[in-house]
């Protein structure tokens, strides 16, 4: 089965060491880790607003992405290296931190809308909805009023290991999906069991 011809990988998050540990950096650390994985290295570009970095993975080479102007203003950088690289949105694969899932929890899906992520809306606003979403469950606070704080600070002790769990599955998969496809991908991604939290185990 033919994979998908992605071409450019996005990870959502802040700059800023302040950020770095936080759960609405879970797309950056997403792009991290296929960097460290793949012995490709980041490197400023200021005219386009954002890091960059090339890589390889299964024989395919593309672009990782970490927008470098803030959260709100994530599609400034996506858009500028989608135009200038002459990449469709069809070829774009956006990782970003998930609300509505619980930690440990990662989900793979083509197109649809914001559901309340402002970096998702701003890549939407300048790339329409046609791209790729790789959504990591970071949990929820339970309370509208709290979520600002929430995605802005640090894991628990309990969903910190259970994110960074979902991030290294999400990017055990993209040479999965490169090679084989989205259906196959999904069905590995989806069908994992989050691993136990501590008062899971015996």
């Amino acid at each position: 089965m033919a994979g998908e011809a992605l071409k450019l990988i996005v990870g959502l998050g802040n700059p800023g060491t302040e950020y770095a540990r936080t759960r609405h950096n879970a797309g950056f650390q997403f792009a991290d880790e296929l960097a460290a994985r793949h012995g490709a290295t980041f490197r400023p570009e200021p005219r386009h607003r954002a890091e960059l970095a090339r890589a390889r993975i299964a024989d395919a080479d593309l672009w990782l992405l970490k927008p470098m102007n803030y959260m709100n203003h994530s599609g400034d950088a996506v858009q500028s290296i989608a135009s200038f690289y002459r990449v469709p949105p069809e070829s774009i694969l956006v990782a970003y931190d998930e609300l509505d899932f619980p930690a440990g929890v990662v989900r793979l899906r083509q197109g649809g809308g914001a559901a309340g992520h402002n970096g998702l809306r701003d890549v939407i606003a300048q790339m329409g909805d046609a791209f790729w979403r790789l959504r990591i469950g970071i949990g929820h606070p339970g309370d509208r009023s709290q979520v600002l704080d929430y995605v802005l600070g640090r894991p628990s002790a309990e969903d910190g290991p259970l994110i960074r769990a979902a991030i290294l599955a999400a990017a055990d998969t993209v040479p999965v999906l490169l090679k084989e496809g989205a259906q196959i991908a999904m069905n590995l991604l989806h069908s994992r069991e989050p691993p136990a939290q501590p008062a899971d185990l015996p």
